[in-house]
């Protein structure tokens, strides 16, 4: 069993060394007409434990939910989970499954993955963490990284993103350190995943920070937090629909300011059953209307 924490700690070793009108962005491209999401995705790290037993038939499964969309992440097996790139886009290419973006550790064979993701249409590779830095000056050193990691992907035709946790959005010195990534970055090669989850977590409001920033959340992570959570509970996920985040508002704004993505994500800590929550997840998104 993959441990989340360990994970983040590994690929976050750089944290140590180192309003617009409507009109100015189109629907987010998974939105249909009548304010349904017709394409949606799921990070994969939610069903970790299925797919270390049986990648593919637990790929299959996700298909038949209704995921259109899929986001990885770097796990033992790597990110194409044994199989080569080519092999894992024909077999996502067979269950009607499209490998939009992966989450990766940036400090290893970056270039190596750039070209690899690049070479199966891939659009994004994104920084799941930072592992926590201490200082604002760690957050400039890591805006200086996505810079670095915004140019090498380009060069192999995708994009680079950073996914935030909660740290990003408590002020050090004053400052809000999400301020100094997103400012610090370039809006042409750096994009940014909003974790939803994370930003109401930490007490921030989502759609003030789309409005603040339009255009540079260009994914986000629809992941629900449980009714009546202490607000200090940081492990408090729960299934689409079930919990106190308001998507319909948060997401009907992402659409005018960005958002193209829609990602499924959900934080499992206890003995629940993954695969019935990314079956349920799926149900709402299917049902979701803004």
């Amino acid at each position: 069993m993959y441990n989340r924490r360990n994970f983040l700690k590994a690929t976050g070793a750089l944290g140590a060394g180192i309003l617009i009108s409507r009109s100015a962005f189109s629907m987010g491209n998974a939105f249909a007409p009548n304010g349904s999401i017709s394409k949606f995705g799921l990070q994969l790290w939610s069903v970790r434990d299925d797919l270390s037993k049986d990648v593919k038939g637990t790929l299959k499964l996700l298909s038949g939910y209704g995921y259109k969309q899929i986001e990885g992440f770097e796990g033992k097996q790597g990110i194409f989970w044994g199989m080569t790139n080519k092999e894992f886009k024909k077999y996502m290419d067979e269950l009607g499954l499209a490998f939009i973006s992966t989450h990766c550790d940036i400090n290893k064979d970056f270039e190596t993955k750039a070209a690899q993701a690049g070479e199966i249409g891939m659009k994004y590779l994104i920084c799941p963490s930072l592992g926590g830095p201490k200082t604002i000056d760690d957050f400039k050193r890591a805006a200086d990284k996505f810079n670095a990691c915004g140019d090498i992907c380009k060069k192999n035709g995708l994009r680079f993103a950073y996914h935030n946790h909660g740290y990003s959005f408590t002020e050090i010195d004053g400052k809000m350190p999400q301020d100094i990534m997103m400012e610090g970055t370039n809006k042409d090669t750096v994009d940014f995943e909003m974790d939803i989850y994370w930003v109401v977590t930490a007490g921030a409001d989502p759609i003030a920070w789309l409005n603040k920033y339009p255009g540079r959340f260009k994914l986000c992570h629809v992941k629900d937090r449980k009714k009546g959570a202490d607000p200090k509970e940081h492990d408090a996920s729960a299934d689409l629909g079930s919990g106190s985040i308001d998507f319909k508002k948060i997401l009907k704004a992402g659409s005018t300011k960005g958002l193209q993505y829609y990602i499924v994500e959900q934080e499992l800590w206890d003995n629940s059953t993954p695969l019935k929550s990314a079956e349920a997840d799926a149900a709402y998104m299917k049902k979701f209307k803004m």
